[in-house]
C-alpha cells in the first residue's frame, strides 16, 4: 500500500509559477549562489526539493535551479512545450475543441495563466489579455 502511496504522490508534484520579472534562478538555496538565468512572470516550474525557504525546481525543459518561495505564487500557469526549435504556432481557440474559431496562436515558450480545463483542453489567458482554449498536451504545466 506504502508503495502506491509514494507512486501516486509522485504523479501529483507541487507546481509553483513565478511572481514578478526578472526572477533569479539561482544554483542552490540561497542569495551567495551563482544566478544560472533569469525568469519571468508566470512561469511554471515544478518543486522537487524545498531547502529552508528556497525551492528546488524543474522547468518545462528540464532545467534544474533554485528560487526563493517568496518569488513564488500558487496560481497556475502554462507553458506551450509543442515545436521546440521551430517556429511554428499552435492555435488557441474560442472553444475547447478543434471546432472552436481560432482566436490567436502561440509559439513554444508562451506563458499563460490557466483559468479552467474541460477534457483534454485548457482555458488561458496570456499577459496581454487573449483567453481562448489550447489542448492539454501542447502545453507544460499546471
Amino acid at each position: 500500500l506504502s508503495a502506491f502511496f509514494l507512486s501516486q504522490t509522485a504523479a501529483f508534484a507541487e507546481m509553483v509559477s513565478i511572481r514578478g520579472e526578472n526572477v533569479n534562478m539561482r544554483s542552490g538555496p540561497g542569495t551567495k549562489y551563482e544566478v544560472l538565468w533569469k525568469i519571468g512572470q508566470g512561469f511554471p516550474l515544478e518543486v522537487t526539493q524545498t531547502s529552508g525557504s528556497w525551492y528546488k525546481v524543474r522547468d518545462f525543459e528540464g532545467s534544474v535551479g533554485w528560487v526563493s518561495k517568496s518569488v513564488t505564487t500558487k496560481t497556475p500557469h502554462a507553458v506551450v512545450q509543442a515545436n521546440k526549435g521551430s517556429n511554428k504556432n499552435i492555435n488557441i481557440r474560442s472553444t475547447p475543441g478543434t471546432r472552436g474559431s481560432i482566436v490567436a496562436t502561440a509559439t513554444y515558450g508562451v506563458v499563460f495563466k490557466v483559468l479552467s480545463k474541460k477534457n483534454n483542453w485548457v482555458q488561458v489567458q496570456h499577459a496581454n489579455g487573449v483567453k481562448g482554449w489550447i489542448r492539454q498536451d501542447l502545453l507544460w504545466g499546471d
